[in-house]
């Protein structure tokens, strides 16, 4: 049986202001997580591009 992914809460990374949804790995830490990737989290001393 397919799950749908319609109702996941969604945040905007601070480093490449790019919506991402939740992840079953971010499962117990989701208020903590901050950044869409590992290559933003190593980036997060740089400004969005925007």
């Amino acid at each position: 049986m397919a799950h749908k992914k319609v109702n996941l809460p969604e945040k905007i990374c601070l480093v490449c202001s790019r919506p991402f949804k939740w992840r079953k790995k971010w499962q117990k830490d989701w208020d903590s997580v901050k950044y869409c990737s590992q290559r933003c989290r190593q980036n997060k001393s740089t400004k969005p591009n925007n």
